[in-house]
């Protein structure tokens, strides 16, 4: 487990026996013959929670990869695309405590499954190992304000908010 200790002010997980779909902030595990995906820590963090989550189709349903398959409220409006085809089947407990997504992101908050149509072993390894995943939270919001100032870190930021004395620098 890969730990940040500072990440847009808070301490984040990042599991090393995952893969992830960096362009989402999903981490990505084999279960059977499914493929497993939910919101990394650092995803979590860089959309301010998840408030409610919506299911766009029915369970068993094959679809397409790129196809929209969850809205969700975040810190804004969010649609969720399938990583890759297939048949999806959602975490149904989700319905009832969308709080279990941001409690226990790496195992019960799960989101969804996907049965992919192609092999399950070139599906999975087409994702990021955590080695490309974290190099690629270093470009975010997360990395370059690891303390969380309000207003985040560029110079029109700054500027803004210490001249409405809200800037903690």
């Amino acid at each position: 487990m890969t730990v940040i200790e500072k990440f847009l002010g808070q301490r984040v997980a990042v599991p090393d026996n995952l893969n992830y779909h960096i362009k989402q902030g999903l981490w990505v595990k084999k279960v059977d013959d499914k493929i497993m995906f939910g919101f990394t820590q650092p995803a979590l963090i860089l959309l301010g929670g998840i408030k409610d989550i919506e299911w766009l189709m029915e369970d068993n349903r094959m679809v397409a990869a790129g196809e929209s398959i969850i809205f969700a409220i975040t810190g804004k409006i969010l649609y969720l695309d399938a990583p890759l085809g297939g048949a999806l089947f959602y975490n149904d407990a989700l319905a009832s405590l969308v709080q279990m997504v941001s409690d226990d992101p790496y195992d019960q908050g799960w989101l969804f499954k996907i049965k992919p149509s192609i092999d399950i072993e070139k599906a999975y390894h087409s994702f990021a190992t955590v080695d490309e995943y974290l190099r690629s939270l270093r470009s975010t919001e997360g990395y370059k304000n690891p303390e969380g100032l309000k207003g985040g870190v560029s110079g029109i930021c700054k500027a803004v908010y210490t001249g409405i004395g809200a800037q903690k620098l």
